[in-house]
């Protein structure tokens, strides 16, 4: 049971679109991850996915709106809602959702990561 600093944790890394993984309860993970530009049309068939934004402004594109989230906000994605994140600048943000989460869901691209780190 050691507490978690976000900023911290947030220092330990720069690369955006990779998450890291900074705790686990009840079969969900807690990460976090820097944002910046746009990233892939996606879904998840299985999971809801859970925005927490700890910095900056994350605009999330669905079919038919875009949601705009600001620092302190946080989104839940229903499974099987197509989405896109964008990041005009770095955001920073931290991720609730199951361990099976594949970051870019139904869509593999160069951003879809397949093994994530601990930090």
């Amino acid at each position: 049971m050691d507490k978690v600093n976000l900023a911290e944790k947030f220092q330990l890394f720069s690369e955006y679109w990779s998450p890291k993984i900074v705790g686990e309860l009840n079969g969900q993970q807690v990460k976090l991850a820097k944002f910046k530009g746009e990233f892939v049309w996606h879904k998840h068939d299985n999971e809801d996915e859970m925005f927490f934004i700890a910095e900056g402004t994350l605009n999330i594109e669905f079919r038919d709106k875009i949601v705009t989230l600001n620092k302190g906000e946080f989104l839940i994605i229903p499974k099987g809602i197509e989405h896109k994140p964008i990041a005009e600048n770095e955001v920073l943000v931290m991720l609730f959702e199951p361990a099976t989460t594949l970051n870019t869901g139904n869509t593999e691209s160069d951003l879809t990561k397949h093994q994530l780190n601990w930090i």
